[in-house]
């Protein structure tokens, strides 16, 4: 009995609202022109992009004598001497840089401003020494 109601039912609103022609072969008609569009000569595959690729840094791994004379020059007078800095500057590897930072430091070239435990931040050694004599 329930079946019966239920399909008399269905064939109730089947026959009340009839299905819109237009608007049928309007979505099948723009359907159908992007499958052509896409299927076409011009339709290219889409690629991934390789992504942005760094540059390589090709830093020395020993001083030699000009890179050497370069950091006593001009790490010595910069307000801010850390090892990412030399290392950018000299184009010198990142070990090396913190070398020559504890060798400037024991000469007293340099002096630190603030010790953490992967950040050596270091400054210029104002002579003190050297100022009061002027």
């Amino acid at each position: 009995l329930g079946a019966d109601r239920r399909a008399r039912a269905e064939a109730a609103v089947d026959a009340v609202m009839p299905p819109k022609a237009g608007k049928q072969d309007k979505n099948k008609a723009s359907a159908s022109a992007q499958a052509a569009a896409k299927s076409g000569k011009g339709a290219k595959k889409k690629k991934w992009s390789k992504g942005k690729v760094k540059e390589k840094a090709n830093n020395l791994v020993v001083f030699d004598e000009e890179t050497y004379e370069k950091l006593y020059k001009e790490a010595t007078k910069g307000k801010l001497i850390t090892t990412s800095t030399i290392s950018d500057r000299l184009h010198i590897n990142g070990s090396l840089a913190r070398r020559a930072i504890r060798e400037m430091a024991g000469k007293d070239l340099i002096r630190l401003v603030s010790a953490h435990s992967s950040q050596l931040i270091y400054t210029r050694s104002t002579n003190t020494a050297g100022a009061k004599d002027e």
